[in-house]
């Protein structure tokens, strides 16, 4: 004998189905509307802001072909070994990673650091290739003040996909990478499993692409403990680069923004530098 649900039930059960539907509907489009708040964070500055650092430096504004503004500072040591140029994460602007470059400064190393578009006192409309575009006006820019075989090139984060693909266009002395990424859909699909990232993303930032194109030595240092970036996303982009020319440190218990307070990191950095 067959049994058949009351017609309330198969109401509640439609009903029920529905409601899931609308809600994964709404949530995708909410990933493909909104994913800039997801990737970006920026914060403005005044444009008479002044920046309170503990060296000499000197403050740039760059004009793009389509009109943007990039604000850049070129930070002095008082005897220089060489000079890296800082692409920082996804949160704040200059006024909070300037002081975080610092710490190369301490190292007698000139450091060049750009807000990107829309962070800081920069302007322009936010795009990947902006993003690129921005980042070889400003290394065009450091290269009338130091030759390549003496830059290097710092990515953290966001950061890495900019850093590795200045270093991909260009003839930098190393690549330093701080928490990177495979690509952004590598790292949104962790965050998002049930959704259709590839089909959603405006942004792509195809880290293990342009990593193979890299001809510097490239040194990459990552937390087991990172819960922004995953570590097996930078494990991955290990992979794909040039195993010639790439080392990776894992920084066992390490996260996202304290890689800093581990002494493994310092001999990290001091062995590239020094």
């Amino acid at each position: 004998m067959s049994y058949t649900p009351p017609k309330n039930l198969k109401r509640k059960l439609k009903n029920s189905v529905l409601s899931v539907f609308v809600l994964y509907v709404m949530v995708i489009a909410i990933l493909y509307f909104f994913q800039e708040s997801f990737l970006f964070r920026p914060e403005t500055l005044p444009q008479d802001y002044t920046y309170q650092l503990s060296y000499k430096y000197n403050e740039y504004f760059l004009d793009t072909q389509d009109n943007g503004l990039i604000n850049t500072l070129h930070i002095k040591a008082d005897n220089p070994k060489g000079v890296i140029i800082y692409f920082h994460g996804n949160a704040g602007n200059l006024k909070r990673w300037s002081k975080i470059a610092e710490y190369f400064v301490d190292m007698e190393y000139d450091v060049y650091i750009m807000d990107y578009r829309t962070y800081g006192k920069s302007k322009g409309e936010l795009s990947e290739n902006a993003l690129y575009n921005d980042a070889q006006v400003s290394y065009d820019h450091l290269k009338q003040f130091w030759e390549e075989e003496n830059i290097i090139v710092y990515g953290r984060s966001l950061g890495s996909a900019i850093a590795i693909k200045i270093a991909s266009l260009n003839n930098p002395k190393k690549l330093i990478l701080e928490s990177p990424f495979y690509n952004i859909a590598d790292v949104a699909k962790k965050r998002f499993p049930i959704f259709p990232i590839n089909n959603l993303l405006k942004y792509q930032f195809p880290n293990n692409e342009h990593i193979k194109s890299v001809q510097s030595s490239i040194y990459i240092v990552h937390g087991t403990n990172d819960n922004v970036v995953p570590f097996k996303s930078g494990e991955k982009l290990f992979r794909v680069s040039p195993k010639d020319k790439t080392t990776f440190t894992a920084i066992k218990k390490g996260g996202h923004n304290n890689l800093i307070k581990f002494d493994l990191y310092h001999r990290f950095i001091k062995e590239i530098l020094q």
